[in-house]
């Protein structure tokens, strides 16, 4: 028994299953960290670059509280997006930029509108803030039911929509007539472009501070291999930035990840050969999946790649297999759309061999 009462839409949320880390993971199959090959969580393997790493290791200030404002962080992203430092704003993740969207906008019982397939973390947030999903299902190919957007949107009339392009977990865009006609509607489009980088889609973040109902959000966890420093940021209409500063944690940027962003950035090169580089080698990995008989691949414009297990091969038992006998870990689904599905990250040449390798292996087993 609560000491205290505890408010019933807490007490009843559904936990978010997390990716679990290398020393985790490792410990489970009993192997070091360093030979297990992890492609479960669509991690940039090539991690941060070199000038990251240089900021790293000669962080002055660290016994000094961070920018409240990031204000270097947000003058380098709008040289690097062309968005005015006004209308951005830096989160500890794109999930927390996601969560204060919701906080700062619903009341309790308002509704968002979601479209699975898709990103846990919209509806997660949604719970949490006491609001109420209105789920409009993806098509068999991925592609939103705009039809049935519009529907929802006329019956509900949802506060906040929520779009990913390319979408995780298959790695679908959304074609820009799309967003343009939901743009019509009189609620919030949140356009998570975590993957965007990867697609050869122009990102739609320079219409946002025109756009008084959209918003962008971008991350350095998948472009400059930043993940475990948890940074990412969004683009806003200026009517509504005064309340998202009021809002925000007022120290939510430490200064080690603001100092690798801020050299990431700074380092094009670097993050230009890291998305041709995982680019390539995801149309490589889709071309070696398609000879397997027993997975049907999804076309990805992300750096991870949706696989369909046919009904003979056990999928939940394949990831589980991977990663026992090979010390390989995939991410596994079986849910509404995503039956016996798989998706694997992209990895490093190397990796991807072994992953092949270890496919063939358990196809003759």
């Amino acid at each position: 028994m609560n000491p205290i009462p505890l408010p019933t839409h807490i007490t009843s949320l559904p936990p978010y299953t997390p990716i679990e880390p290398f020393e985790v993971l490792s410990a489970r199959v009993g192997r070091k960290p360093e030979d297990i090959i992890k492609l479960d969580a669509n991690e940039n393997p090539y991690g941060m670059s070199p000038r990251a790493r240089e900021a790293l290791a000669s962080l002055a200030y660290g016994h000094i509280y961070p920018d409240p404002e990031s204000r270097a962080l947000r003058a380098a992203l709008s040289r690097f997006t062309g968005v005015p430092a006004e209308n951005l704003l830096a989160g500890a993740g794109a999930d927390e930029l996601i969560d204060l969207i919701m906080r700062v906008t619903l009341s309790p019982g308002d509704f968002i509108l979601n479209c699975p397939p898709t990103f846990g973390m919209y509806a997660f947030d949604a719970d949490l803030n006491n609001a109420k999903v209105i789920n409009v299902p993806r098509k068999a190919d991925f592609s939103v039911d705009v039809d049935g957007i519009l529907e929802a949107a006329e019956k509900f009339s949802p506060k906040i929509i929520f779009l990913a392009s390319p979408n995780n977990p298959d790695g679908s865009l959304l074609p820009p007539p799309v967003l343009q006609k939901l743009l019509t509607l009189p609620a919030l489009i949140v356009l998570d472009e975590a993957y965007i980088e990867f697609s050869g889609q122009k990102s739609a973040i320079h219409l946002t501070p025109d756009t008084w109902n959209l918003i962008t959000l971008r991350t350095f966890s998948k472009l400059a291999g930043l993940a475990g420093l948890r940074v990412g940021y969004g683009a806003f209409p200026s009517w509504l930035m005064p309340t998202l500063w009021k809002a925000k944690q007022p120290y939510n940027i430490n200064v080690a990840a603001s100092a690798a962003a801020i050299a990431s950035l700074e380092d094009p090169d670097y993050l230009d050969w890291t998305v041709k580089t995982l680019v390539a080698e995801r149309n490589r990995l889709a071309e070696s999946l398609s000879t397997f008989n027993f997975l049907n691949i999804y076309p990805s414009s992300a750096n991870f790649i949706l696989c369909r297990v046919s009904p003979e091969i056990n999928a939940a038992q394949l990831k589980a297999d991977l990663a026992q006998k090979h010390g390989i870990f995939i991410r596994y689904f079986n849910k509404p759309g995503l039956t016996d599905c798989i998706r694997i990250s992209v990895g490093k040449p190397e990796q991807t061999n072994k992953l092949l390798a270890a496919l063939r292996d358990l196809a003759i087993g």
